[in-house]
């Protein structure tokens, strides 16, 4: 808990929770009509009293849309980063676990997925599915699911090697109890700390398909789909792009910091 108490601790940790709250009950708290409301007459206008961050190009108030767009953006990087854990978790576990042939035929497959950057892969994915929410979360699920996949190999292979993994096995206890009471219980910690940093990097690479037209489609709202709309206006109205842009740069700087920190907290190689 002491290490939580430093300052890159309680920022990351500020930072991640006022963005989960903002996703959780923003939406509940401000009607959808006002983040969705045009007024011509007052488009591209700039930071004031009665628009706080400034109107969109269809005089929409900014501050709405961001925390509107919270809550989508959260909820496909969230998503996509628990289907990357599904699949890769049970690929790594047994790969790492069993080792041999098997270990050969599933990392093969995972290299052969690592051989593409993620966002290109996501990229790829997307543009054969269509552009739509439910694709970007699967995009950006599968292209983040080799990573995830090796690491946890990597983990439930120290692990398999264990003594009291040996001592189990020693007195007949099956594969299948052993990697649940066993395996999966001392893989844990990194794996929740990945996860937590592949949630940063799963809210770039919304951001990054829906800037190029492949993620998030109107009339759903999310970080992405708001620096892609101002694209034709940064020399204009350049707090078009700068309010979802700091929205985005500053989850993604406090959920690396909380999750370096959460990494030196459950990692017990760190005194």
């Amino acid at each position: 808990m002491r290490r939580f108490l430093t300052g890159k601790g309680i920022f990351g940790g500020t930072i991640l929770l006022l963005v989960i709250v903002t996703a959780l009950f923003g939406p509940l708290l401000i009607p959808e009509t006002w983040a969705t409301q045009m007024d011509m007459r007052a488009r591209l206008a700039g930071p004031s009293i009665t628009h706080p961050l400034g109107t969109d190009q269809l005089g929409r108030d900014l501050m709405y849309r961001v925390l509107l767009g919270a809550q989508t953006s959260m909820m496909i990087a969230g998503t996509a980063v628990l289907m990357s854990l599904l699949i890769g978790l049970p690929i790594g576990v047994v790969s790492g676990y069993f080792g041999g042939w098997i270990d050969n035929v599933l990392m093969r497959l995972v290299d052969t997925l690592l051989a593409f950057p993620a966002l290109l892969l996501a990229l790829t994915i997307s543009a054969v599915l269509g552009p739509n929410l439910t694709n970007t979360i699967i995009a950006i699920g599968i292209a983040f699911t080799p990573y995830l996949a090796r690491i946890i190999r990597g983990e439930a292979l120290r692990v398999a090697q264990m003594p009291y993994v040996e001592a189990a096995r020693s007195v007949g206890t099956s594969d299948g109890k052993m990697i649940l009471r066993h395996v999966l219980p001392n893989i844990m910690p990194p794996i929740i700390v990945q996860a937590t940093i592949s949630l940063a990097f799963a809210i770039l690479a919304e951001a990054g398909l829906s800037f190029l037209g492949l993620g998030t489609q109107p009339p759903d709202a999310s970080w992405g789909l708001m620096i892609q709309a101002s694209r034709d206006y940064l020399d204009i109205a350049p707090w078009t792009a700068l309010v979802p842009g700091a929205a985005v740069a500053l989850t993604v700087l406090g959920l690396n910091m909380f999750g370096d920190v959460l990494r030196d907290v459950l990692d017990p190689r760190i005194a």
